[in-house]
């Protein structure tokens, strides 16, 4: 079983603290998604499994038309053996979610949406500069209700100047509104972004990680309250109502990655696309695939498996670290989580080792200490 990714890779605005690949210009919108469907064309030898998920991911794919969407997954099931009931997500930001878009996303294939909420109060919009206001993020999920079931929606915590109240009724907003799928990500300061450059220059002011622990622990208690289950560090849900397309990333399934800068993985190697849509759509129409791959060594396949596994709920398995990767590997491991159990980071379950409510925060800090590296 696999998943298709498919990077669209425009939007209307740069958000201040992204630092993706994106056009602000849809002047090769045609052009890019024609470059989309040959790229899956040419690469329909390279995933022969069937396909369990499709995800339009990116920057803002809800800024195609319709029709458009139609032809990307037109090609896919031309060109791929697709689940009978595969899931598929679009990302969405609110103020593209007019009625008109909603009820026209409900009559095709998507039925799935992912919504780039990010915050219900206009200062942090304002600070992050998101394209929609508050009363966009609250309207687009009462439209998007009325079609659709499976509404995910993202937030963001550890902005500053925002309070541990605000953000609170941040969570007891999404919770009200009974959206089945959150995904809260702390915000973080990338290299050569606005963000970074208005905090160096005391326009903003700094991030702290003491404020971003407190809103996670919040995060924690609030979703913990009403059932909600915390599959994967940044995931929470109804049970029943994971993300497909996110739990097959985080269990070693393959992927295809389409688009310019898309990334694609098939546990030995990984692949990735030229971060620039000239390039990428002057390689795809003279039929050549503008990627870089990388084969996957043994200790990077761990790496792997540790980063992405600690921070799920399930957990490490240490009987199946044995089996893909041999008992040396299980030693090291064995060796090296002893500080973290000692200090109550990690708990061992039977066969798993997990992330404590303490150490949940830490676990990217974690699993870098987990890490097998060699010269």
């Amino acid at each position: 079983m696999a998943g298709i990714y498919i990077h669209i890779p425009f939007c209307k605005q740069a958000c201040h603290y992204c630092d993706f690949h994106f056009s602000t210009s849809l002047k090769k919108r045609d052009a890019m998604v024609a470059a989309i469907c040959k790229e899956l064309l040419l690469r329909k030898q390279g995933l022969t499994q069937t396909i369990e998920t499709i995800y339009f991911g990116g920057e803002t794919p809800s800024l195609l038309a319709p029709q458009e969407i139609d032809l990307i997954l037109e090609t896919v099931y031309k060109n791929f053996t697709v689940s009978d009931t595969p899931e598929i997500t679009l990302e969405a930001n609110p103020d593209d979610l007019t009625d008109a878009t909603v009820t026209s996303l409900a009559s095709s294939q998507i039925n799935r949406l992912s919504i780039g909420i990010q915050s219900f109060f206009e200062e942090d919009l304002k600070l992050m500069n998101r394209a929609h206001n508050e009363t966009e993020a609250l309207q687009c999920i009462i439209k998007a209700k009325q079609s659709f079931k499976n509404i995910s929606i993202d937030l963001m915590y550890g902005i500053p100047q925002m309070s541990s109240k605000r953000w609170q009724e941040n969570i007891e907003m999404a919770l009200s509104l009974g959206v089945p799928h959150i995904s809260c990500y702390v915000l973080t300061v990338e290299p050569k972004t606005a963000l970074e450059r208005f905090i160096k220059k005391g326009i903003i002011q700094p991030i702290e990680d003491a404020i971003a622990q407190e809103h996670h622990s919040i995060l924690l208690e609030k979703t913990e309250a009403v059932g909600y289950h915390n599959y994967e560090f940044s995931n929470f849900c109804i049970p029943g109502w994971e993300s497909q397309s996110n739990s097959s990333y985080w269990k070693r399934k393959p992927y295809l990655g389409v688009g310019p800068s898309a990334h694609s993985y098939d546990v030995v190697s990984r692949r990735w696309n030229v971060s620039n849509n000239a390039l990428y759509i002057k390689s795809i129409e003279a039929g050549d695939l503008p990627l870089t791959s990388e084969i996957l060594s043994q200790e990077n396949q761990y790496n792997e498996y540790i980063m992405t596994r600690l921070r799920t709920a399930a957990g490490i398995s240490k009987s199946e670290i044995g089996v893909l990767f041999g008992s040396h590997f299980q030693s090291y491991l064995k060796q090296n989580m002893q500080q973290h159990l000692e200090t109550h980071l990690l708990v061992e379950d039977g066969d798993f080792i997990k992330a404590t409510k303490k150490g949940k925060f830490l676990s990217d800090g974690i699993a870098a200490d987990l890490f097998m590296i060699t010269d």
